[in-house]
């Protein structure tokens, strides 16, 4: 395959799953068919079969292509200079508030949206699902590691038990926030965090 018709095949591709990815962020899997993503992204049922073998397959892939992403704002994050890791962590769940406190979060709350719809659905769309979360959970557990050893930040056992009870803490309080439809779960969990990482409370 020559560059350009490689350059289209991943255009046709990359835009079957970006359309895919905010329809369903915005109605969850199951309440968005083929023909919708199809219409919406321009293009024809036999096309998405070349790439996806069915929708679950599909679903796969939209799931690891949306956790690529993810990671690698997470990396950045981490990464920026002139932070201490604390202002770091704090930054990356600010980033989550953001992203996660409008009804329409563009595609950024596909996690949150999809985890409990698909985990019963499909065991490759569960599986995906949970190296997605492995993935984050590791990150932040080394990021609390490296904020201990510089001394920005303290906490009481291990950093992957703090980096989970974190994680499912900020994945709960996403659920609460749209049954409320109120961001302020948000402020409690920020300051719980701030708590469980020993930062001051502002």
């Amino acid at each position: 395959m020559n560059s350009t018709a490689h350059a289209e095949t991943s255009d046709v591709r990359g835009n079957i799953l970006a359309t895919g990815q905010r329809l369903m962020a915005g109605k969850g899997y199951s309440a968005v068919g083929l023909n919708e993503i199809l219409t919406d992204a321009g293009v024809p049922k036999g096309s998405f079969y070349h790439y996806f073998g069915s929708k679950d397959a599909f679903g796969e892939a939209l799931l690891e292509s949306y956790f690529e992403d993810y990671l690698a704002e997470l990396d950045a994050t981490m990464a920026q200079p002139g932070l201490s890791m604390a202002q770091r962590l704090v930054s990356y769940f600010e980033a989550w508030r953001q992203t996660q406190s409008f009804f329409d979060c563009q595609g950024k709350c596909l996690a949150v949206k999809m985890a409990a719809e698909v985990a019963d659905l499909s065991e490759a769309m569960r599986l995906a699902m949970k190296r997605g979360t492995s993935g984050i959970v590791t990150r932040l557990a080394r990021a609390i590691e490296a904020g201990v050893a510089e001394g920005s930040l303290v906490v009481h056992g291990d950093a992957d038990g703090t980096a989970q009870s974190l994680y499912q803490l900020w994945l709960g309080t996403s659920v609460m926030v749209k049954i409320e439809r109120d961001v302020a779960p948000f402020e409690t969990a920020m300051t719980t965090t701030r708590q469980i990482l020993h930062l001051p409370v502002v």
